[in-house]
């Protein structure tokens, strides 16, 4: 089961490594401590919605584009844990239009 926290960290990692940016250079535009943006990309810790507000201001990209790429990674594990609906899967096609709970 992914947890929000790791996602966010994980995306946020994600978005300063491909700007080829350090933990240093974006806290200290965030203007939070080293130490606690490095936690909050390895999942330790939750950031408020004003720190990732601040974060992603750091990183020059809108929050709406984190959570979405956070939506989109728990879209991918959710649907990974589906059944396969398609009939030429062998899938039982009674289950088709259905919310499938797993156990």
């Amino acid at each position: 089961m992914l947890l929000l926290r790791t996602v966010i960290g994980e995306t946020l990692r994600a978005r300063r490594l491909g700007q080829a940016r350090t933990l240093r250079e974006v806290s200290s535009d965030a203007r939070v401590s080293l130490g606690y943006l490095s936690e909050i990309e390895r999942g330790q810790k939750e950031a408020s919605s004003e720190l990732l507000a601040a974060i992603c201001g750091a990183l020059g990209v809108p929050l709406s584009d984190v959570l979405s790429d956070v939506r989109d990674t728990f879209r991918m594990d959710e649907s990974a844990g589906l059944p396969d609906l398609d009939p030429a899967g062998g899938a039982d096609e009674s289950l088709r239009g259905r919310v499938v709970v797993a156990a």
